[in-house]
């Protein structure tokens, strides 16, 4: 029952830590409660990716006249959008065990809980208790929907993203409570199925963490589709004793009354952080976060912790870096700490947004003199060709020493185009040097040269 690491939790950062720890010749064993991939895989990124992408389909046949195309018929079987969602979650799911057995992972089933002396409790689901030791033991047991006092889930009418996966019926109607990455995909899932959608959101904008001209192109895009847009407003109670729900919504001009048949709260996450040992080992937590150094060691020596219970973004491929990092550590390899400062995040809805790096308003902020550049996607041949001429590509630079300071995209797959600057960012690139490197015509992808050149007063086709 000895072990070099033990991973509690096998999400995107326990599973990712697991198997680079055994490549590095680690004798590794994960303890997971549930389905191996953790949330991510089963009810996270990737179900909600095949949601989207059956969302995206529909939305195809339903407009299929403007590419010429004439389609008799179509509606949306939507339990068969949710099951296929459910398959390709199983599937991924059955690849990590793949993965586990190709990388001689062991795989302890059960609810995992620190013990002192580097030790693991593990209580499997008929109550056998087991206690395995181990050199190193980290934490990746994730987060889950964060519930408000006044807006408590009752899994039925008032639900959390796992629920909003699985609806037995589709709703006619439902208020989403919350406009980040989660409300958002949600609320361009259902919408394009045909449900009435309304968003509630307390801040001035949707999205809030984004560039407020992408926050602004988000809003006209989703109203232009039907899906109605709160915004400065507060839930303050929901009242479902009748058939649907009454959603009482503070708004600037006073208290409205919303009804829709499903409340959606997604409002954020909680991290799991209660009931796993931390308090009897002396793990040290603040703001209900574990506190760990740059390379996610605890105060507890041997005793590790990444994802969504440290500080830093929610985010699956932050968790991925966090474990990799962490391991290889351990390892005694030469590692360097995480630059938080360039970590990618993207938002599935339709248009998509991806960014990196600070936004116009926080350069600002910071003091930095700016060069903004600005391409929108109608001036670009292949977003027209395609369909999918809504939003832009936004850069921002240092003025003074070129340094790429930030990128905000909006639009069709941008989250398959900040990779290239993301890489930019971590190689220092100027912009200049992106203005010469050819990009291949047409592509979405040119809207990114196009914005660098637009910020040096060099564009060509604007």
């Amino acid at each position: 029952m000895n072990y070099d690491l033990i991973v509690i939790g096998s999400g995107p950062g326990g599973y990712v830590a697991a198997i680079r720890a055994s490549q590095l010749g680690m004798k590794v064993a994960v303890v997971e409660k549930e389905s191996l991939g953790g949330v991510c895989l089963n009810w996270g990124c990737i179900p909600t990716k095949a949601l989207l992408k059956s969302a995206q389909v529909f939305e195809y046949l339903k407009h299929a006249s403007d590419y010429g195309i004439t389609v008799n018929g179509g509606s949306a079987d939507f339990q068969g959008v949710v099951k296929r969602s459910r398959d390709v979650a199983d599937g991924m799911s059955k690849g990590i065990q793949f993965l586990f057995k190709k990388n001689n992972i062991t795989v302890i089933n059960g609810y995992g809980k620190l013990k002192p002396g580097k030790k693991v409790e593990v209580t499997a689901a008929d109550g056998t208790v087991t206690l395995y030791e181990a050199t190193n033991i980290m934490l990746a047991t994730g987060a889950r929907s964060r519930v408000l006092p006044n807006l408590p889930q009752d899994g039925k009418k008032i639900i959390g993203y796992r629920e909003a996966m699985v609806l037995p019926t589709m709703p006619k109607s439902m208020v989403i409570v919350g406009s980040g990455a989660i409300g958002c995909e949600f609320a361009y899932f259902y919408n394009s199925m045909g449900t009435k959608v309304t968003i509630v959101e307390f801040m001035p904008n949707i999205v809030p963490v984004e560039d407020e001209e992408v926050s602004k192109q988000l809003a006209r895009s989703f109203k232009k589709i039907g899906i109605e847009v709160m915004t400065e407003s507060t839930v303050e109670s929901v009242d479902t004793s009748g058939s649907d729900c009454k959603v009482k919504v503070k708004t600037k001009k006073g208290e409205e009354i919303l009804e829709a048949e499903i409340v959606l709260s997604a409002v954020g996450i909680t991290p799991n952080i209660e009931n796993i040992g931390l308090e009897e080992v002396g793990v040290i937590t603040d703001k209900g976060k574990v506190l760990v150094n740059d390379f996610y060691q605890t105060n507890i020596p041997g005793v590790y912790a990444i994802g969504d219970i440290v500080k830093g973004p929610a985010l699956a491929h932050v968790a991925s870096a966090e474990g990799i990092c962490c391991v290889e550590k351990i390892a005694g390899l030469h590692v360097e700490p995480i630059n938080y400062g360039n970590i990618p995040g993207c938002t599935y809805c339709s248009p998509e947004i991806a960014s990196v790096g600070m936004t116009e308003k926080a350069a600002k902020e910071a003091g930095y003199e700016i060069k903004v550049g600005k391409f929108p996607f109608s001036a670009s041949g292949k977003a027209k060709a395609s369909g999918a001429a809504d939003g832009f590509v936004k850069v921002i630079f240092d003025a003074k020493y070129g340094e790429w300071l930030g990128a905000h995209f909006i639009g069709a797959n941008v989250t398959e185009m900040i990779a290239e600057v993301v890489v930019a960012r971590n190689l220092e690139t100027t912009g200049h040097e992106i203005i010469k490197s050819i990009h291949p015509h047409p592509t979405m992808s040119e809207a990114v040269m196009e914005a660098v050149a637009a910020a040096y007063g060099e564009v060509i086709h604007m």
